[in-house]
């Protein structure tokens, strides 16, 4: 079956399941905040994040005993020294935050970060390809980090999901999938919108129950942590990771709508974009 035609059967089946509200979702039993650590990237992409700020990360990942610590392409090797023996994992950005950049750029991009110590690549999706309907060229890009990080560092693909339609998600999820990558990722923190429990739960259906899903953008309190684990998420990538997992986070009333740009929609709590 060619690329086409696949995409074709899993976007029609995707979505007669939600149409049907079939949630097919993960159900995960007794969460506590201690056990939501395992699913924390705990991230740091801010541009002006100084060394100080990376180095507080890295100790509370190894306090908290976090998956990993996700930052900007020039911190990895210092993260990579700091989480050495630690058992998290030191993981990385790549095409950040647009996803604009051809291939081959990709490609050498995540070369650099896995010879600096990168055991996981966060890589943007190319958002213009998926809008533009050029599934090839969306699968080549993702194959380019894929056969470049190959056996050394997994690879998640960030789909923006808060710039794509329902088809579309699904679509970039099924091309993300067969180009090899590891996890598929809802968003960077730096659009329109982050992480949903509706999108996490799309994502889960589509890719099926083995590949990993990431929440990211908006995960900020273990209520926000505990629904989308609910809904299929494996990862959680959240700046809040600490707050989480010892209840200081508790006092947002974020719902997760994904609406939010500079003020939320429902009137509920303040936006920020360092929030993300």
């Amino acid at each position: 079956m060619n690329l086409d035609a696949l995409i074709k059967q899993i976007t029609e089946e995707v979505i007669a399941k939600m149409g049907a509200g079939n949630a097919d979702a993960t159900q995960q039993g007794g969460i506590s905040p201690q056990s939501v650590a395992k699913y924390v990237d705990h991230t740091l992409l801010k541009p002006q994040a100084s060394l100080e700020d990376v180095r507080k990360v890295c100790d509370e990942a190894k306090q908290y005993n976090f998956a990993s610590v996700c930052v900007n392409p020039s911190y990895i090797k210092f993260v990579a020294e700091q989480l050495a023996g630690s058992g998290v994992t030191p993981c990385v950005v790549v095409g950040f935050p647009l996803g604009a950049t051809p291939p081959e750029v990709k490609a050498e991009e995540t070369k650099a970060v896995v010879n600096n110590g990168a055991k996981e690549v966060d890589m943007v999706i190319n958002v213009g390809a998926v809008k533009s309907g050029d599934w090839s060229l969306v699968q080549r890009d993702i194959e380019a980090v894929v056969n470049a990080a190959r056996g050394r560092a997994d690879v998640k693909v960030i789909i923006e999901t808060c710039l794509l339609t329902d088809e579309e998600k699904v679509k970039a999820c099924t091309v993300s999938k067969q180009a090899g990558a590891d996890f598929v990722k809802t968003s960077t923190g730096f659009s329109t919108g982050g992480a949903t429990v509706e999108d996490v739960r799309l994502m889960r259906q589509t890719v099926g129950p083995v590949m990993g899903v990431k929440a990211s953008g908006g995960v900020k309190t273990f209520a926000d942590a505990v629904a989308m684990v609910e809904a299929g998420a494996t990862r959680l990538g959240t700046s809040s990771g600490a707050a989480i997992v010892s209840g200081e986070g508790e006092q947002s009333n974020c719902i997760n709508c994904g609406r939010c740009q500079t003020t939320c929609p429902t009137g509920n709590v303040t936006i920020s974009k360092n929030d993300y």
